[in-house]
């Protein structure tokens, strides 16, 4: 993040995901290129995965590991939340609670107005809040379209809207004393070296097929059920962040993340209990 724009990772991380996309369609019997009912709701699911992996990322820039895996498992929460208002699932009181309780963790991570405060959270945020929005057009798309075809629009979605918006890098220019975040969105692109291309398509890799299987994860279960298994990233990226660069997550966070957490797990234990039972 600090030698290369974020919008140059993301093309070239989506290249190489285009083609294990490819595979993945050959792997469900597709030939040719993939069809959807609903090409123009592939295309915004997409671009919201876009908009979330690029502002994750330059919230990466500003903010420990520890600290960015906390706020992005919000996202669970504001996936139930959606869950209710958009596709009308009923939630107890007890489910509401639980929501406040997460979003309290959230509050005490991104202490805003506080002299701690980093605009770093407002990306961590937003690209937690469009991932929510992705996952719940998921489900409605889950009934017409294979975690293959989904996969497959989003990275191809992902190279488009990359390198139409990575001209802004040359318009705008480099902001002298900006926010990390906002650098990592206006450095100027730059050829990069042969262990820094081979991290990136890396990146690609994996992000195809973790792709493929949070759609297919997604298609098999209801939001509210399926969100609260994301919380094990933040146990990974604590671990990565203190392995790698010494990042020891500090109180207030790890006070918050236990509060998302906690409320996840609840929320998921008031959805099963609601689950009606075999023969029931």
């Amino acid at each position: 993040g600090g030698d290369y724009p974020v919008l140059q990772i993301v093309v070239l991380r989506s290249l190489v995901a285009l083609p294990f996309a490819f595979l993945f369609l050959r792997g469900e019997g597709i030939r040719g290129l993939p069809h959807t009912p609903h090409p123009w709701l592939e295309a915004f699911r997409g671009f919201l995965l876009f908009l979330s992996f690029t502002t994750y990322m330059m919230g990466l820039a500003a903010l420990p590991l520890a600290d960015m895996a906390a706020l992005r498992n919000s996202g669970p929460l504001m996936i139930t939340l959606l869950s209710v208002a958009v596709l009308g699932e009923k939630v107890s009181l007890r489910h509401w609670l639980a929501l406040l309780v997460g979003f309290a963790g959230v509050l005490l991570i991104v202490q805003p107005g506080s002299a701690t405060f980093n605009l770093g959270s407002v990306f961590a945020l937003l690209a937690a809040l469009f991932y929510a929005v992705a996952t719940i057009i998921t489900r409605q798309l889950r009934a017409t379209d294979s975690s293959a075809v989904m996969g497959y629009y989003t990275s191809l979605i992902y190279v488009v809207a990359g390198l139409v918006l990575a001209p802004l890098a040359l318009f705008i220019g480099e902001i002298p004393g900006a926010h990390p975040s906002i650098a990592f969105l206006f450095r100027p692109w730059s050829l990069p070296s042969l262990l820094d291309g081979v991290l990136m398509g890396g990146l690609g890799v994996v992000w195809a097929v973790a792709m493929l299987f949070i759609a297919r994860a997604y298609s098999l279960a209801q939001a509210s059920v399926a969100a609260p298994f994301e919380y094990t990233s933040l146990l990974y990226n604590i671990i990565w962040g203190l392995l790698l660069w010494r990042e020891v997550p500090s109180a207030p966070v790890l006070a918050g993340a236990v509060l998302i957490v906690a409320s996840g797990i609840a929320i998921l234990a008031l959805q099963r209990k609601q689950q009606p039972q075999p023969g029931g």
